[in-house]
C-alpha cells in the first residue's frame, strides 16, 4: 500500500509538471491521455489506453467476483431475493453460477441502457457505497466490541485496537465528505439514497414476514429451513 501510494503520487506530480497548457488539458475528456500524447506522441497514448483497458478489465472481474460472492452469501442465509436460486453452486466449478450471472447481467444492462454521463454517475455512486459499508461496519464494531469473545491466538491489535478503529472511522467520514460534497456528486448521492431506500424496504419486508431468519445466526442450518 505504501509503495502504491508513493508511486501513484510521483506519477501525478510528473503528469502535473508535464502539462504545457493547463486550460486546454482541463477541458480534455481524458487529461492523462492528452498529456501523454503531447509529450510522447500517439503511440504512447494508445499504449497507455491499452494498459488502462486491461486494468479496468481486471478490476471489473474482481468486482464481479466479490459481488457474486456477496449475493451467494446472503442467499445462503436466506437474506436475498430469490435466494433458493442464488445460493446454488455448480458441482463442477464449485462457484455460484446464478449469482455470478445475475451480477454480470445487471452490469451489461447498465452499460447498454445508460449514456456515458449517467454511467459516470453510477461509477461515482459505486465509490460512495463501499465507504458507507465500511463506516457502518466500524460503527457496529465499536458498538459491540466489549461484548465480543476473544479467541486465543487470534489476531489482536492490543491497546491499539480502539485508536485504530477510531482513526479508520475518521478516515471513512473524511472520504464520504470528499465524495458527496461536490455539486457534481448530487446525482450519485440520489442514486445511493435510492438504493439504500430499496434495501431498507426489503429489510422491513423481511422483518415483517420473515423475522425468524433475521433473528438467527448466519450458518445455523436449523434456522434456514426454507
Amino acid at each position: 500500500m505504501v509503495a502504491a501510494g508513493v508511486l501513484g503520487m510521483l506519477f501525478l506530480i510528473t503528469l502535473t509538471l508535464a502539462i504545457e497548457d493547463v486550460p486546454r488539458i482541463s477541458h480534455e475528456a481524458s487529461p492523462v491521455a492528452a498529456i501523454m500524447r503531447d509529450r510522447f506522441g500517439a503511440v504512447a497514448e494508445r499504449t497507455l489506453l491499452a494498459a488502462i483497458t486491461f486494468a479496468f478489465l481486471g478490476a471489473g472481474i474482481v468486482v464481479m467476483t466479490a459481488c457474486s460472492r456477496l449475493v451467494y452469501a446472503m442467499s445462503r442465509d436466506c437474506r436475498f431475493p430469490a435466494h433458493r436460486t442464488m445460493r446454488r453452486v455448480s458441482p463442477r466449478t464449485r462457484t455460484p453460477v446464478p449469482a455470478t450471472l445475475l451480477v454480470l447481467g445487471i452490469g451489461v444492462v447498465l452499460m447498454i441502457a445508460l449514456p456515458g454521463a449517467a454511467l459516470l454517475e453510477l461509477i461515482t455512486a459505486s465509490t460512495i457505497l463501499p465507504a458507507l459499508i465500511y463506516g457502518a461496519t466500524i460503527v457496529l464494531y465499536l458498538t459491540v466490541r466489549r461484548h465480543l469473545a476473544r479467541q486465543k491466538g487470534a489476531f489482536d491489535l492490543g491497546r491499539l485496537e480502539l485508536p485504530v478503529a477510531v482513526c479508520a472511522l475518521a478516515w471513512t467520514l473524511i472520504t464520504l465528505f470528499v465524495l458527496v460534497t461536490p455539486a457534481e456528486a448530487l446525482t450519485a448521492v440520489v442514486i445511493v439514497g435510492g438504493l439504500l431506500l430499496l434495501g431498507g424496504l426489503f429489510f422491513l419486508g423481511m422483518l415483517t414476514f420473515d423475522r425468524e431468519v433475521l433473528e438467527s445466526e448466519p450458518g445455523d442450518e436449523s434456522a434456514f429451513r426454507h
